[in-house]
């Protein structure tokens, strides 16, 4: 037994039984490599089923000394003992020699979010004036009115947009159906996009149907959207550090905080679990904290 043979067999088990998105299943395996990696290097070649807990300890705290974030950490032993369950269910080892590790504690994570000035800062730093800009322009309106990950941004195709009743067919991650509504102004504009600018591409094969497309004609890639993101966030003056998936995080506070219910939020961002949409609930009570300290007479009173 190898550990190339373990960890393909490994990858195969996450992206057809578990269904892990491309990102995470690269992310995993790629974290049980550098353990392959540790185990050739500082172990002699310890196989994947004879490595000890006392082996996979030692290894984490290494890394721990090398400045990764707490959170870098956290994903490492998820991924392990990921792995090493899986080669318990398969009958590889008897035991699980990474049942007793801990993860370092994390805080909880607030997502940043862009306030309604802030996005309109950002889409007044666009020069609608040319195709690229009015491009980018529906780029922007569509993962902020969508709430959008940027992998289904890239992915949409024209003919999973009903205009007729106004939604968006997304397939999401571990192929994950759902149907996302479109106001009325950003339906425009995608129209506007495909009719006057889109329409004058020179469209590769393959990609007649992909909505966004690059200068040559085909799917636009991950990095190029943050990079336009990274571009217009910069001119716009905005300080914040902002990917495309703070659109989204934003698409969902502006929601919340304007009355939407949190099951339905959780349907449109595609969340499995409605312990994924809750982290929202904890912007909006910062929100309403900030308003009792600042408003409230009693807290007046102390600050006079």
């Amino acid at each position: 037994m190898t550990w190339e043979e373990k960890i393909k067999d490994f990858e195969i088990f996450l992206r057809f039984e578990r269904n892990f998105s491309e990102n995470t299943l690269d992310a995993y395996v790629r974290d049980i490599k550098k353990l392959k990696d540790y185990s050739e290097e500082s172990l002699e070649n310890t196989g994947p089923d004879r490595i000890t807990y006392e082996n996979l300890q030692e290894y984490i705290f290494r890394l721990s000394k090398q400045k990764f974030s707490e959170r870098s950490q956290a994903r490492w032993i998820s991924s392990i003992k990921a792995f090493f369950r899986y080669l318990l269910e398969d009958e590889v080892r008897e035991d699980n020699p990474s049942a007793l590790l801990e993860g370092p504690k994390l805080g909880l994570y607030l997502p940043d979010t862009l306030s309604l000035t802030d996005i309109n800062k950002i889409i007044d730093a666009i020069e609608i004036s040319s195709k690229t800009g009015k491009r980018n322009h529906c780029i922007i309106e569509v993962l902020y009115g969508c709430g959008l990950r940027v992998s289904e941004l890239i992915d949409i195709k024209i003919s999973n947009i009903n205009f007729k009743e106004n939604y968006i067919k997304i397939n999401g991650k571990g192929d994950k159906t759902r149907f996302v509504p479109l106001a009325h102004y950003t339906a425009d504009l995608i129209k506007d996009y495909i009719y006057e600018v889109r329409s004058e591409y020179k469209v590769a094969k393959k990609h007649e149907d992909t909505l966004f497309l690059n200068s040559r004609g085909t799917s636009m890639s991950r990095v190029i959207v943050f990079l336009i993101i990274k571009e217009l966030t910069d001119k716009a003056g905005v300080s914040k550090k902002i990917s495309p998936h703070t659109f989204r995080h934003s698409f969902a506070t502006h929601l919340l905080q304007n009355g939407a219910d949190l099951r339905f939020i959780q349907e449109m961002l595609g969340h499995s679990s409605i312990t994924s949409t809750e982290v929202y609930t904890h912007l909006k009570n910062e929100e309403l904290r900030d308003v009792i300290l600042n408003y409230h007479p009693r807290n007046a009173n102390i600050a006079q």
